[in-house]
């Protein structure tokens, strides 16, 4: 899920990343929640991940966003947990996992997936990943053929709102050290997110049935861009500092390279750009596309009608 307007001011994007009031962040799916301690360039991060059901193993990766979070997915893994063990982390700088001030980059993501992966699961597992996350999904079945037997990639993005709107990387790499910074940072989250403001985000390109954003559904996404350090990883997002590839055409080469069955569920109300994307991936013969109601936040919006399509796909 991207939290963007593609013809709206860059002062909107702003908006995307975080506020900093320390509140308790609220999240999980029900399932029982567990600790990855993650070593990486000698450091440990604590990466949080949940599981819930029993069966063949099936993990879920929550898109990049201010508000991502493995609750997100709630929906989906609970339908699906009635077949499988149904696993979801929350990644390093997102949701309930640790937020540090680190150089967010591809390299650092796709090596926690793949460290993730081999350290939890001993066999072949069912991938599912939504928005940005499809890309580091993608290379690591690439890679790892005979850990992925079927990948599912829901609403696939894979270029930041700051590269959709052409800024060079000059401008980029500004605003990720710019929102970064300790006072200027901290303060344009502080006054630009709101829950008015995620709101109005939501409405525009996130769900499509507005009578959904209750208040108590919007306080709750607050509640996850209150976390101290939730602005670090959001800000690489928003500029492409995590982009997994750096063009359409990359993204392609990597979907005609997968061994395995791969289905995309496609947003049928999903911004322009964002659907020319995804409508060129559906173009390629090796893909199963499904098309369906919703936008960015297909998967949280509609888990009934993602699920069922992904369990067609599983039974086929």
């Amino acid at each position: 899920m991207i939290f963007w307007n593609e013809t709206r001011s860059l002062n909107l994007l702003f908006a995307m990343i975080t506020a900093t009031d320390r509140t308790q962040l609220n999240s999980g799916i029900g399932g029982t929640k567990n600790v990855y301690n993650w070593n990486f360039s000698d450091k440990q991060y604590r990466i949080v991940y949940e599981t819930v059901g029993a069966g063949k193993p099936i993990l879920l990766l929550p898109a990049f966003s201010t508000v991502s979070s493995r609750t997100e997915m709630k929906g989906i893994a609970n339908l699906l947990a009635t077949q499988y063990e149904v696993t979801v982390l929350d990644w390093l700088g997102f949701g309930e996992s640790q937020c540090p001030p680190v150089d967010y980059n591809p390299v650092l993501f796709q090596q926690l997936l793949e460290d993730f992966i081999k350290s939890i699961f001993n066999s072949s597992i069912i991938l599912i990943a939504a928005g940005h996350a499809s890309g580091y999904a993608l290379k690591f079945a690439q890679n790892n053929p005979d850990i992925i037997s079927q990948l599912i990639l829901i609403a696939p993005t894979w270029q930041a709102p700051l590269r959709v709107m052409g800024l060079p990387d000059r401008v980029r790499n500004g605003v990720n050290n710019l929102v970064r910074s300790p006072v200027i940072g901290q303060g344009l989250y502080y006054l630009n997110t709101t829950p008015s403001f995620l709101r109005f985000m939501y409405k525009r390109h996130v769900y499509v049935d507005e009578s959904k954003l209750t208040p108590e559904f919007i306080a709750q996404k607050h509640q996850i861009t209150s976390k101290p350090g939730a602005r670090y990883a959001p800000a690489a997002f928003v500029t492409g500092a995590i982009d997994p590839v750096t063009n359409r055409e990359e993204f392609l080469q990597l979907l005609e390279s997968v061994s395995m069955p791969v289905l995309i569920i496609l947003a049928e109300n999903a911004p322009p750009k964002s659907k020319a994307e995804m409508e060129a991936m559906a173009e390629l013969a090796k893909v199963q596309t499904v098309r369906l109601e919703g936008t960015l936040g297909i998967y949280e919006e509609y888990p009934e009608a993602v699920t069922e399509a992904i369990q067609n796909f599983l039974t086929t």
